[in-house]
């Protein structure tokens, strides 16, 4: 059996959906269960045959964070570190799932699982010591970045650019931060397609999208196919603007791109390119308003 933690986020739905799909046993938790009481961990996973356990829980709100880094760091990494714990005790694996956000940004070749961290913000810290936490307590520990995530269920990049596009007449967009843009669903096939092993080699994983581009490119895309969908029914001009006419509280990497050389060589996983699987999100969920079935 696999317990998805977080089960009702954008990547947990997107794999307890898969998972139930192929038929495959698997139990969820989300606020239910707070993995910040090991006891209440232990009594859930109690008469339960766990074999792996999927932390796709988190603190997210990377701006909050600034002035919330205390209640991250208990979501992001006392808790993991206690789902760790307990997969230690029960012999099972465990699979978290971390971010770009542990690197500064301000490299130019794509950024390998070895590369030192060194976060920019009060997020990346916490997401990084989770990563160490987690490896301090379960040397056979799966832990896998990624960046730039959009799917089908929660508020994601995706959806607001379609929704601003829909009201606006013009759009400002950064257009001097790279990364890979990063459909939920294809991460959750990875995670299953790891979860299918019968001893995964442990340890930093990366997987994104294929291939490199901008925020502004990619709500570029999004628009082109928001209108060839009929989601979107007049364009909204796009305009690329740069990082400093755009402050955030939190300090975003500059440059995200994840090196996936490592996965595709210990799982034969090789990630799509970042465009078809947005053609393909969205064929997923359009497809009855171009005239497809389903």
């Amino acid at each position: 059996m696999i317990w998805i933690v977080g089960n009702k986020g954008m990547l947990g739905s997107e794999l307890s959906q898969i998972l139930e799909n192929r038929g495959i046993e698997c139990v969820g938790t989300d606020k239910d269960v707070d993995i910040l009481d090991p006891m209440a961990l232990v009594a859930f996973a109690a008469n339960k045959d766990i074999s792996l356990i999927v932390n796709c829980a988190a603190y997210t709100a990377v701006d909050k964070a600034e002035n919330e880094e205390s209640l991250a760091l208990r979501l992001n990494a006392e808790g993991p570190a206690n789902l760790a714990a307990l997969a230690v005790k029960r012999h099972a694996g465990f699979i978290h799932i971390s971010t770009d956000y542990v690197f500064d940004g301000e490299g130019s070749v794509p950024y390998k699982e070895n590369d030192p961290v060194a976060p920019l913000g009060a997020y990346g810290r916490t997401k990084a010591e989770g990563e160490k936490r987690i490896q301090a307590i379960d040397p056979d520990a799966i832990i896998i970045r990624t960046a730039w995530l959009y799917g089908q269920y929660g508020k994601n990049f995706v959806s607001t650019m379609l929704g601003l596009m829909n009201g606006k007449s013009e759009l400002s967009v950064v257009a001097d931060q790279y990364g890979s843009p990063t459909w939920a669903h294809d991460l959750a096939e990875a995670i299953c397609a790891i979860a299918d092993r019968t001893a995964p080699t442990a340890g930093i994983y990366h997987f994104t999208g294929e291939g490199t581009t901008t925020w502004y490119e990619f709500a570029c895309e999004i628009q082109r196919l928001g209108l060839e969908f009929g989601v979107l029914t007049t364009p909204c001009k796009v305009k690329a603007i740069t990082t400093d006419l755009y402050p955030t509280k939190a300090k975003r990497p500059a440059y995200s791109v994840l090196a996936k050389d490592k996965i595709k060589e210990a799982f034969g996983i090789y990630p799509p390119e970042w465009r078809d699987s947005l053609r393909k999100y969205f064929e997923s969920i359009y497809q009855v308003k171009t005239g497809g079935e389903g």
